[in-house]
């Protein structure tokens, strides 16, 4: 199973990106996708998750600001990110809890490669 992110890059504070991740693979189901966020020199947080069934929850630094969304027949998890604020700098990572194999009621976390989003003030 691969995780692909794409998008990011670099906006001015205020401003608007997206970032998108797509699953490839051996892949039966797809339960919980994500975002997660890791600053220079800071520990990886949760950014928002959104469940098979498209419940979404956010950080609280997040919330109201970020939107994340899925297409499941495309096994694509996608995260808005709107009204950016210099503290919103960090490499981005995707992940997604993959079943694999139609024997076993298993599901692992696979991570994306990570994306860079950069803003400025």
């Amino acid at each position: 199973v691969q995780l692909q992110a794409s998008g990011g890059g670099s906006a001015q504070a205020g401003g608007s990106l997206s970032l998108s991740c797509a699953a490839s693979g051996s892949i039966v189901s797809i339960n919980d996708m994500g975002w997660y966020r890791q600053a220079p020199g800071k520990q990886r947080e949760t950014v928002a998750m959104i469940s098979s069934g498209g419940s979404g929850n956010y950080a609280d630094s997040v919330k109201g600001r970020f939107t994340i969304s899925r297409d499941n027949a495309k096994n694509t998890v996608y995260l808005q990110l709107n009204s950016l604020r210099t503290e919103d700098t960090a490499v981005y990572y995707c992940s997604a809890d993959v079943r694999t194999s139609r024997a076993r009621l298993l599901w692992l976390k696979y991570w994306g490669q990570g994306t860079l989003v950069t803003v400025s003030s």
